[in-house]
């Protein structure tokens, strides 16, 4: 058993480092549900405290339904979008970007449809063909107005190789290692009309990244690249252009004061004063705010030249042009749960740079989200061996709430994204495990206890041993015990007259309440030898005071047997059986014996050996002469003082050289107060004194007022004493001093 509970610890050890192991080469991996839901948490932080940055100069012209509806279907003429610009123009707008790609020529363009008729005939009017010739081109139109007024036209991506790319419009200047392996990559792209990008003062990539199974825009890249050139996205190009800069600065992983651990990637990019933190692959981290309608303007209210009030909206800010009709399907998922045209996510993200509000996971972010686990995973590793369920549930509660609020405070305060579930997760795997261990453990323990003992202890002590088997020791040990040894008077007298059945049903009827009375004394029963018990105390729990308690389940086993024989309880008066009063004879002793399972490896036993026993066995034999039916050794006198004791003297017990203090026990400490024990007591040490000094006349005397005086149940003791007075002269007797 010692070694089953030296060893908890150390399986709640590995099951720790098991769980740990598993973990680390979980989080190495990490796999698209982990992500998930560290993506998951940061949503609910958004949630619960959004960006709320004070009015920045960012709007949105917006082709929304009600556009739609008054104006046509899209795509619109271009001479449309043209007049837009020039309003936004005229408004004192400071930069003007479109959030759309146009890679043909106007459909609805008139010089393109007189082109293709002057193509196809030859012979129209001379005249009508002037006509035709002089017809306006619409592409033309919005190419002049690009050029009059700082604008950036949009292009995609594409995985699809081609050889087609945008016109580089800004310069690109890299401190550290080469980003572009770690950058969102394209193999192709659409751009806009080689005229429309030549007017423009920027392009940028209009492409919102890589979406996630649930569709909610997390990151978008600031920065897209061919594997050769890098360009950027709408955004960042807008700002670049409205602040006159000319070129963006990428500071990546191994430039000066950057630590790259042998990766490569992207830490920051400068836009003119302006620094927008990234992602290694150059994505910003989207920290929302809820959709404002007050940032956008309807295309139909400023194409209706209702500019009352629109110079104050539109003056200095940088104009994002784009849609939300439905129609359009560029409708996007925030994780605010808010879906949102597209074109408001680059609003957005210019508002995060100019506002310089960010989000950031930097990438100590895994190494301090492993130390999190490894540590909460030690600290129950360390706890939970040792103390119970509900213990190790708040511990494991307080670990939780603490980890939640670090990780909330670092998004709040900072702005930096620490993930707290990993290491709540893992933790909770371990406390499910250890504690499953645990309760097995102790389940087997507690079984293995209740195999042992039931037969031994009182259901109550049972009960105790189970809660607590860190005190039982099974491998023997020495303690300070009371035993106590009860023998059947005359019992093969009663054997001789009884069947076996009878006799075996008998022992039973004897032994059930004696055996109740001991353990509800907090004794244990350690055997049955024919018609005797053996039975101690203070093992294998601790058992306060138990040389008293022992005297008082002996005068309570005394009284138990009176009652039996005097209520006929065995029958053998209703039967006529020839069978004496049944009496016991009780011997108690108090001192170290060695405790613990006794036997073969196969077959043992839970048992006492020692001087002690011994002792305690000679003194219940000696009550057969000295006539009273429970004896104690001093010691047992000693640890219950207090209680009714008559001392018998000094007894020379079989296999012993010398004699051994033994006493009467008579009473509890109620009738050792009483006025009639006094009285008996002092005759009583008369002639005790009488005795140990021979004086046989005194000793006569002594006897005669004892036996005169004394209570009936106390005569057989006198009287045991007087014939071993008159045979004392003629022959060796215990009572006799050695």
């Amino acid at each position: 058993m010692r070694r089953v509970l030296q060893s908890k610890p150390i399986q709640v050890a590995l099951i720790g480092a098991s769980v740990l192991f598993a973990a680390v080469l979980l989080r190495s991996h990490d796999p698209e549900f982990l992500q998930r839901a560290r993506d998951l948490t940061f949503d609910n932080y958004q949630r619960l405290r959004p960006r709320a940055p004070p009015r920045l100069p960012v709007r949105i012209v917006d082709i929304d339904d009600a556009s739609v509806r008054l104006y046509g279907q899209w795509p619109w003429p271009r001479t449309e979008l043209a007049e837009i610009v020039d309003r936004l123009a005229q408004l004192g707008a400071a930069t003007v970007a479109f959030d759309m790609v146009f890679s043909e020529a106007d459909r609805s363009n008139p010089a393109e449809i007189a082109k293709r008729i002057l193509q196809d005939r030859d012979n129209l009017d001379e005249g009508l063909r002037d006509a035709l010739a002089a017809l306006p081109d619409s592409d033309a139109a919005l190419v002049r107005s690009l050029a009059q007024v700082p604008s950036i036209v949009g292009f995609f991506g594409t995985t699809t190789a081609n050889s087609v790319r945008p016109r580089q419009t800004a310069g690109i200047a890299i401190t550290g290692d080469d980003p572009n392996l770690a950058l969102l990559r394209m193999n192709g792209s659409i751009v806009s009309l080689p005229r429309l990008q030549e007017a423009a003062s920027g392009i940028g990539s209009i492409s919102l990244g890589r979406n996630r199974q649930d569709d909610v825009i997390r990151r978008v890249p600031l920065l897209i690249t061919d594997g050769t050139a890098v360009y950027p996205a709408l955004s960042i190009e807008a700002l670049r252009v409205a602040t006159g800069a000319s070129t963006f600065i990428l500071r990546s992983l191994g430039a000066s004061g950057e630590i790259s651990g042998g990766k490569t990637g992207l830490v920051s990019i400068k836009v003119g004063d302006l620094v927008v933190p990234t992602t290694t692959a150059g994505e910003i981290q989207m920290y929302y705010k809820r959709d404002d309608p007050a940032d956008y303007i309807s295309a139909s209210r400023l194409l209706s030249g209702d500019a009352a009030g629109l110079a104050a909206l539109i003056e200095g800010h940088v104009v994002l042009i784009g849609t939300s009709a439905v129609g359009l399907s560029d409708l996007r998922l925030t994780t605010l749960g808010q879906t949102v045209p597209g074109v408001s996510l680059h609003g957005q993200i210019i508002e995060q740079i100019l506002s310089q509000t960010f989000l950031q996971r930097p990438d100590w972010a895994d190494g301090a989200e492993l130390m999190m686990t490894v540590v909460v995973c030690l600290l129950l590793a360390a706890i939970l061996p040792f103390s119970g369920a509900l213990v190790s549930a708040v511990f494991g509660a307080v670990c939780a709430a603490f980890l939640a609020v670090l990780s909330w405070i670092a998004f709040y305060r900072y702005g930096i994204l620490i993930d707290p579930v990993f290491a709540m997760l893992t933790g909770g795997v371990l406390y499910i495990l250890a504690i499953t261990l645990v309760f097995a453990t102790a389940e087997r323990e507690r079984r293995f206890v209740r195999d042992a003992f039931q037969h031994y202890l009182a259901p109550s002590l049972l009960k105790k041993l189970e809660a607590a088997p860190e005190q039982l020791n099974l491998g023997g040990e020495i303690r300070n015990l009371t035993v106590l040894f009860i023998d059947i008077r005359g019992f093969t007298g009663i054997s001789e007259k009884l069947p076996p059945s009878d006799l075996v049903s008998f022992l039973n009827q004897l032994f059930s309440p004696l055996t109740e009375i001991v353990q509800r004394h907090e004794g244990a029963i350690d055997k049955y030898i024919g018609d005797s018990i053996m039975a101690f105390w203070n093992a294998p729990l601790q058992v306060d005071d138990h040389a008293r308690k022992a005297c008082h389940a002996a005068l309570r086993v005394a009284e138990a047997v009176d009652r039996l024989d005097r209520d006929d309880a065995f029958g053998f008066r209703r039967r006529s059986l020839d069978i004496p009063k049944v009496r016991i004879g009780i011997g108690l002793s108090t001192g170290d014996a060695c405790v613990g399972n006794m036997g073969s490896a196969e077959r043992f036993n839970y048992s006492v050996v020692g001087d002690t026993v011994n002792i305690a066995a000679r003194i219940e034999t000696e009550a057969k002469v000295v006539g009273w039916p429970i004896l104690v050794s001093e010691t047992t006198a000693l640890a219950a003082a207090g209680m009714a004791f008559l001392s018998v003297g000094a007894l020379v017990l079989k296999g012993k050289s010398h004699g051994i203090g033994i006493h009467a026990l008579v009473g509890d400490e109620r009738y050792a107060d009483s006025p009639e024990f006094a009285m008996i007591k002092e005759n009583h040490e008369h002639l005790v004194a009488a005795l140990a000094q021979r004086r046989h006349h005194d000793v006569a005397v002594a006897l005669e007022r004892c036996i005169a005086q004394a209570p009936d149940h106390l005569v057989p003791l006198y009287r045991a004493y007087r014939r071993s007075v008159i045979s004392a002269e003629n022959r060796h007797h215990p009572h006799q001093e050695k």
